[in-house]
């Protein structure tokens, strides 16, 4: 039900489409949309305004982006290698522009692979949905890295249901600290992976 409420507030469609990687790649795992519930938990306990530029890597059809420009007013942006999901963001875009004319100018979505996009210098919140393998994790990390030390500012990678391999890399490999632990209540007692770990450099 929270996904027809807020996609038809937001009029979009972010539907359930599942992208499963081509068997020769195995670094690009299945898509699936971040639930509602799970964004409006986020948003409760972590602090999002403005000022911040959050870059979502395998955004799908937008629907990260298009919660968190709405409720927070925050810069949005998403990466997408997948076409047909990338296309379907695009539309989004337009029904999403024509709901909120005067507030979509900090809002866009990139086709390309993850690692393959240049972290600007003002991107300072970066969130995950385990998108991809630890090996390509390793290679955006190093390049927010990079942007931070060309550009020096404090940033955040916020996981969601977050892999173990990640942590792993972010703590023992990586300047990152986790600051902050927020469970989603509704579906934790079932899944203790149901949780969004925020790391902070």
């Amino acid at each position: 039900m929270k996904q027809y409420k807020y996609d038809k507030l937001l009029g979009i469609r972010t539907g359930e489409d599942r992208f499963v990687s081509p068997s020769f790649n195995t670094h690009y795992n299945p898509y699936e949309p971040t639930s509602y519930e799970t964004l409006e938990t986020l948003i409760e306990h972590y602090p999002i305004d403005k000022n911040d530029h959050i870059v979502d890597f395998g955004c799908g059809k937008g629907r990260v982006n298009f919660f968190l420009h709405h409720f927070t007013g925050a810069s949005v942006k998403g990466i997408e290698m997948k076409d047909e999901f990338f296309e379907g963001a695009q539309i989004n875009l337009e029904k999403y522009k024509k709901n909120f004319p005067d507030s979509t100018s900090t809002i866009e979505f990139l086709v390309c692979l993850a690692e393959e996009y240049r972290i600007t210098e003002r991107d300072n919140r970066f969130y995950f949905f385990n998108p991809f393998s630890v090996q390509i994790f390793q290679k955006v990390v190093n390049n927010i890295l990079h942007s931070v030390e060309e550009y020096p500012r404090s940033v955040d990678i916020i996981l969601y249901y977050p892999h173990e391999d990640y942590i792993y890399y972010l703590e023992k490999n990586t300047a990152f600290e986790l600051i902050q632990e927020i469970k989603i209540d509704c579906f934790y007692k079932n899944d203790s992976d149901e949780r969004i770990l925020i790391y902070r450099k």
